[in-house]
């Protein structure tokens, strides 16, 4: 199979997967329980599939690693900035629901953030993560597969939390539903335009792996891994670690078992 079929297939499979299993977890309220084991083995995923597989793909690729390391921090801090504009537009005095999964999805309301604003945003990230998943299966179908699988398993707690917001933006189920599946497509877009453009611009993949590293280890460290500190207890500090564990280990096993003989 040709590299832009894969794109497809993975933008639209991941899509569509992490949208019901996001469903099964903001819709039915016995599986919301598992939100935070869901968070724990999603940051191991992402760290995974940076430090085992995406960096050292971009740092083969670039001549100049020093300069690749420099489009990673870069890349960090312009994921805080954009983070702070987030914050700056929905914040209200002294409180904030921006980027509170756990705080959404435990059935706080999102104090006038809209059902439209979340879905153009979700609908800009889609699109991105396209891009990011192109870039990858452009530089390694091997690659392309895990970097999918990483958007997919952090797009679950996101995509819950986009769950709650709409419900409590005044959506019904079904509507809320329907705009995330929506939403996720815009990533096939994403993953075309990549195809297409990046297969004229080889020397733009490993800026766009280490802004792709970049992401999620910002995702892992800044979004995710604070809040399970909320938890604190002994036994929730070993199942967390446990989760993250078995997140990287589960990288590290498709790395192993889709090496080509």
């Amino acid at each position: 199979m040709s590299v832009l079929p894969w794109i497809i297939t993975a933008c639209v499979g991941g899509g569509v997967l992490s949208v019901l299993c996001a469903a099964l977890f903001a819709l039915n309220g016995r599986m919301q329980r598992y939100l935070g084991a869901m968070v724990s083995y999603a940051i191991g995923a992402l760290l995974g599939a940076v430090f085992l597989d995406i960096l050292p793909e971009a740092i083969e690729l670039t001549d100049n690693v020093a300069t690749l390391s420099a489009t990673v921090l870069f890349g960090i801090l312009l994921f805080f900035v954009l983070e702070k504009l987030v914050l700056w537009r929905h914040c209200h005095h002294e409180h904030c629901e921006a980027h509170e999964l756990l705080d959404a999805e435990q059935g706080q309301h999102d104090h006038g953030r809209s059902g439209m604003m979340i879905m153009l945003g979700d609908t800009f990230h889609n699109f991105v993560d396209g891009i990011i998943i192109a870039a990858a299966f452009l530089t390694d179908v091997n690659l392309g597969i895990v970097t999918a699988l990483a958007i997919v398993a952090h797009e679950i707690p996101q995509e819950v939390g986009d769950f709650a917001i709409l419900l409590h933006s005044g959506y019904s189920k079904a509507k809320a539903f329907q705009m995330n599946l929506i939403s996720s497509f815009a990533s096939v877009a994403g993953g075309v335009l990549g195809y297409y453009t990046l297969q004229t611009m080889q020397s733009w993949i490993p800026s766009l792996l280490a802004l792709a590293a970049a992401s999620m280890i910002y995702v892992a460290v800044a979004d995710l891994i604070p809040g399970l500190h909320k938890r604190a207890k002994l036994s929730d500090t070993i199942q967390q670690v446990g989760l993250i564990v078995m997140g990287v280990g589960t990288v590290a096993l498709i790395s192993v078992l889709m090496v080509e003989p």
